[in-house]
């Protein structure tokens, strides 16, 4: 191998190291409602999973902590989608927020309600009419 291959070898690579040492600020700067809305649904998991331990959660958390933390954090994913829509400062993707939020909310309200296959009925309908949606409006915005 020559010396120049080895080169530009050793500065693609170093190239590909940069893109993946970002910094918190940075991803922060990028897109702060996201790592705000996952530092929150870690907070929301610590906190449920406390009162669980201390038997201090209303009564329907008893053992369904975990359903409980699935229900909250999608309904925070839920709720940074819909601020993503409303503010538009914060656009950006949000499909994937949204599917992530509602397969997690049917995992918990399954978990806690009991109604398993009729909440992933109606989130797998809610999933394709989202994807349906997405599609048509992002032909709309490149035609």
């Amino acid at each position: 191998m020559s010396e120049k291959h080895r080169q530009e070898k050793a500065e693609k690579e170093e190239k590909e190291e940069e893109k993946e040492e970002k910094s918190w600020e940075e991803k922060w700067r990028r897109d702060p409602l996201n790592v705000a809305t996952w530092a929150v649904i870690l907070a929301w998991g610590g906190v449920v999973l406390i009162l669980e331990n201390q038997g201090a959660g209303p009564r329907m958390w008893e053992e369904e902590g975990w359903a409980a933390f699935f229900a909250g954090a999608g309904a925070l994913l839920l709720a940074s989608a819909l601020l993503r829509l409303l503010v538009p400062a914060l656009r950006g993707r949000l499909m994937g927020g949204v599917i992530l939020g509602l397969i997690f909310l049917a995992i918990g309200l399954g978990g806690l309600i009991g109604w398993g296959s009729w909440i992933w009925g109606v989130v797998l309908i809610v999933i394709a009419v989202v994807i349906l949606l997405g599609g048509i409006t992002r032909r709309r915005r490149t035609q």
